[in-house]
């Protein structure tokens, strides 16, 4: 089910101010977050975040075409390696 329009996008707190710094400090480097479930907002734009997916940090870039949606959309939790079927026609 979606958020209410009249409650506004959810972001944690403390991720306005860290991207506040990052863009004030203009050094390009990587902010650390473990929030996947914040909205991209348009005070973002231009900051590189690392989005933690249980393992790693995964660098996301943030570009106007990503604003609404999710951190973890753009870090992905799992590896697909293949289906076993898929071996076993190659080797054919």
């Amino acid at each position: 089910m979606a958020r209410s329009i009249w409650k506004g996008p959810f972001v944690d707190g403390y991720m306005l101010k860290k991207a506040d710094a990052a863009r004030a400090s203009a050094r390009g480097e990587v902010v650390k977050i473990w929030s996947r479930r914040s909205t991209i907002l348009p005070q973002f734009v231009g900051v590189t975040f690392g989005v933690y997916n249980g393992h790693k940090h995964i660098p996301v870039a943030v570009s106007e075409e990503m604003i609404g949606h999710k951190f973890g959309e753009f870090a992905p939790t799992r590896t697909f390696h293949g289906h076993s079927a898929d071996k076993k026609a190659k080797r054919g």
